[in-house]
Parts: structure tokens; C-alpha cells; sequence
């Protein structure tokens, strides 16, 4: 959540989860989901699956970001909730996933809408996510981190394959390594300094 910094009472004085870059590994991503479970602690995390099933076909893909949106509203007005992951691991022969970037800008600006989404951090846990662009436009619209855990998985099987002695770590190290200059170099272009002013700009 982001709470206001110039309010003397209030919202300056809830907490914010900070991570170092925005790429989660998969153990990181379970660190946030099992947030909620540590003692004594102001953070509180949600997944919502952002799939549907297939039989429903493409008619089937609005009403489920209808319904996505709406149960984002209701874990927030809650209060019970300031973390919300939006998670297509459902996804597969029964089930189709709405895009990631088509789930987290609807999702983002129906909580603006509804003035709600200061109170909430929106996480992506998402196998469509692997190259710079798709990180970039997913940041843009409101994405305060991502786990683009097809992407880990892939190079978790080609690391044998690369000819080197470096493990399947090693590699996911890299990798993150290498999307967390990328970004720098898009932000730099634009002439923004930070993932957090970048962060929802839609740029």
C-alpha cells in the first residue's frame, strides 16, 4: 500500500513492504503469500486467479475481469487485505488465463475508480511474462512486482543445456540481474528515476 506521507495522522503511518528490485523469484513470491501468517505483523496478502474456464470461450473473458475487479473491491474494503497477487497458475487445458497486462490495468484502474488503490500493493504472478517489454507495460499499469515463474522454470530446464558450469540458481541470478538493468535503461529513457514513479504511469 501507499500510504500518504504529508497526512500527520493516519495513513503516514502504516508500513510499507519493500523489496530491492521487482522481479520475485518463486521463494519470494511465497515469502509475500504467506505474509499474512508471521506474528505482529501489518501486511496481509490475497491471491486472486485471474483464469476462467475454457467451455466459456472468449464471450466467457469479460465477465471474469468483471469479477476480478469486483472481488479486488471487496478484499480491500475489507480491510483485511493490503496485498493483492494476481496469479494465472490455473491456467491450462480446462482453464484459459486473461492476460496479465489486460488483468493487472483493469484491476489498477478500477481501484483508482473506487478510491481505493493506495490501500492496496498489487503483486503478478504470471507464466506470460519472460522479455523486457512485457515487464515494462506491466510496471506501467500498476504492477509493483512480478513473478514470471514460466520464465524460471524454462531456465531452470536449459541451464544443462548452456554449456557452462553455472547452476539452475545461477542462471534465475542472471536473469534477474539482466531485466533489472533493462528496466533501469527503459525508465532512464523516459527520463524517470525510479520503478516507483514509474509504477502505474502508463508511459
Amino acid at each position: 500500500p501507499r500510504p500518504n506521507i504529508l497526512e500527520l495522522e493516519g495513513t503516514s503511518k502504516q508500513k510499507r513492504l519493500e523489496v530491492d528490485q521487482p522481479i520475485l523469484t518463486n521463494e519470494d513470491l511465497e515469502r509475500i503469500r504467506g505474509i499474512g501468517a508471521v506474528k505482529d505483523n501489518d501486511f496481509s496478502s490475497i491471491t486472486i486467479d485471474i483464469t476462467y474456464p475454457a467451455d466459456k470461450g472468449e464471450a466467457g473473458m469479460g465477465p471474469a475481469l468483471d469479477g476480478v475487479c469486483a472481488e479486488a473491491e471487496e478484499f480491500v474494503r475489507a480491510k483485511e487485505y493490503n496485498i493483492i497477487i494476481l496469479s494465472d497458475r490455473r491456467a491450462g487445458p480446462d482453464r484459459i488465463a486473461i492476460p496479465s497486462l489486460l488483468a493487472t490495468s483493469a484491476v489498477h484502474h478500477h481501484l483508482i475508480k473506487q478510491g481505493l488503490r493506495t490501500s492496496v500493493g498489487l503483486v503478478i504472478e504470471t507464466g506470460e511474462a519472460h522479455e523486457i517489454h512485457q515487464f515494462c507495460t506491466l510496471a506501467g499499469y500498476g504492477a509493483e512486482a512480478i513473478n514470471p515463474y514460466l520464465a524460471f522454470d524454462t531456465l531452470a530446464v536449459m541451464a544443462p543445456e548452456l554449456g557452462t558450469d553455472l547452476t539452475a540458481e545461477d542462471v534465475k541470478k542472471k536473469y534477474i540481474k539482466a531485466i533489472g538493468k533493462a528496466l533501469l535503461k527503459v525508465t532512464a529513457k523516459m527520463g524517470i528515476s525510479t520503478y516507483q514513479s514509474y509504477c502505474g504511469a502508463q508511459i
